[in-house]
């Protein structure tokens, strides 16, 4: 695979690494009881390790869910990160374009995209804007408790 390949594989990697965050912050061993279970705390270093991923790293996906509100931060004994709603009330699409930015598979399909000289006569434009509205209504269909109860369902 060529480094288109694995650039494409380094950021799917990396927005998985964001809905993970989320997940682990009320998830563990809490499967049984959805409800009310999002208003556990669970520290950095522990969403850190469970994730294998850098507490640096982790700063970072963790300010952008903080900042839009997605995660609130608790200091003290006990405190950590918690969501903020119930799981159910969280898409994966929600967490993807915060984190992330734009989903579309090309620029030209972004809303605030107009580079193009041919974008009003190109053939294939139509294609993307259909391929940008399946995977946004995709991800969007998805919440954090769809992928707690039966992620297996979902493929």
């Amino acid at each position: 695979m060529g480094k288109e390949g694995s650039k494409a594989g380094e950021k799917c990697k990396q927005q998985s690494h964001h809905h993970r965050v989320c997940l682990c912050i009320h998830c563990k061993g809490e499967q049984h009881r959805i409800k009310g279970c999002h208003k556990r705390a669970v520290g950095d270093k522990e969403i850190a390790h469970r994730q294998d991923i850098s507490e640096k790293y982790l700063e970072i996906i963790i300010k952008v869910l903080v900042q839009n509100q997605l995660l609130a931060g608790l200091r003290g004994k006990g405190g950590g990160y918690r969501l903020t709603k119930e799981p159910g009330e969280y898409t994966l699409g929600e967490i993807l374009r915060l984190t992330e930015g734009s989903l579309a598979p090309v620029a030209c399909v972004e809303e605030s995209y107009a580079e193009c000289s041919r974008l009003e006569c190109c053939l294939t434009r139509p294609v993307w804007q259909k391929l940008d509205t399946i995977i946004n209504e995709y991800l969007d269909g998805i919440t954090l408790e769809d992928l707690i109860k039966s992620p297996q369902k979902l493929v």
